[in-house]
């Protein structure tokens, strides 16, 4: 069972009934301060998330959020992201992963290879980043490489000029082939983005078929509308390859029950952590 709880701008579960967590960059700010005590307050963050989540049998959360924001990058990310900084991002991203697999959460690296470049929000329309691949794998790509051990990861609906100027990341053999399996070295499993973003074209169930050719294991359809769920099935079938059945064997044989954990306590210093930011 899956959801995007991330804290700020992006929380499905919302108070009064939930609590009302930070936005990433709040992380980011504090680790320019004081990165150890930065650490300390994503881990509770997402350890806290876990211990709302898993009893109503949530057990994965698309974080950690490992995009790196650019000058003129669009504000989809903004606040979502951490920090500037790819180490900061890969060090309070590896906390958040730490929390909730500490609570019974697999978390969901995204968006691989990274959209903080992108110019444009790719629910709306299709970003297009034209860096070269030098400075992708300076920047956008260390986070994911240095998280690549993890188990499940979201692709970006961004088009990387550099490796494919013609498909976004989602749909493209060489993206996935030649960065996120090669260059970045994830082997875990490999989801789409939501399949109904605008940033795609064509039919769902085009979307889907080709996002899987491309290297996807999975896609994700989000939407909830009834006749794209039925056009994305008939689209795909109801098989995974031996691949993706390996990879998602080893992603939830790393689920395990929660750990011990005082929710009071962990509000408590979560609040004293983030009050010297």
């Amino acid at each position: 069972m899956l959801i995007d709880q991330e804290g700020g701008r992006v929380a499905r579960l919302t108070p009064p009934e939930f609590r009302a967590a930070p936005a990433a960059q709040i992380f980011g700010v504090l680790a320019a301060i004081n990165l150890k005590a930065a650490r300390e307050a994503a881990y509770l963050n997402a350890r806290l998330f876990a211990a709302e989540l898993e009893p109503l049998g949530i057990n994965v959360d698309c974080l950690p959020l490992l995009d790196v924001p650019a000058p003129g990058g669009h504000g989809i990310i903004g606040d979502r992201a951490f920090s500037a900084d790819p180490i900061a991002v890969a060090v309070l991203g590896a906390a958040v992963a730490e929390g909730l697999i500490d609570g019974g959460v697999l978390p969901v690296i995204k968006h691989i290879p990274g959209h903080g470049r992108a110019g444009a929000d790719s629910h709306l329309e299709l970003p297009t980043v034209d860096a070269s691949l030098d400075d992708l794998e300076d920047t956008d790509f260390k986070p994911f490489k240095s998280l690549c051990h993890l188990p499940l990861a979201m692709t970006a609906h961004v088009i990387y000029t550099a490796v494919d100027s013609e498909y976004p990341a989602t749909t493209s053999t060489q993206v996935i082939a030649k960065v996120v399996r090669s260059v970045i070295g994830f082997d875990g499993l490999l989801m789409s983005d939501d399949l109904s973003m605008s940033a795609l074209s064509g039919p769902v169930g085009q979307r889907a078929a080709a996002s899987l050719h491309a290297g996807c294991d999975i896609v994700l359809h989000c939407n909830g509308d009834m006749p794209e769920m039925t056009a994305i099935a008939e689209a795909v079938g109801y098989n995974m390859t031996s691949n993706a059945q390996r990879r998602a064997s080893l992603a939830f044989d790393s689920l395990h029950p929660p750990d011990n954990f005082d929710r009071d306590e962990g509000l408590s210093r979560l609040d004293e952590l983030l009050a010297q930011g």
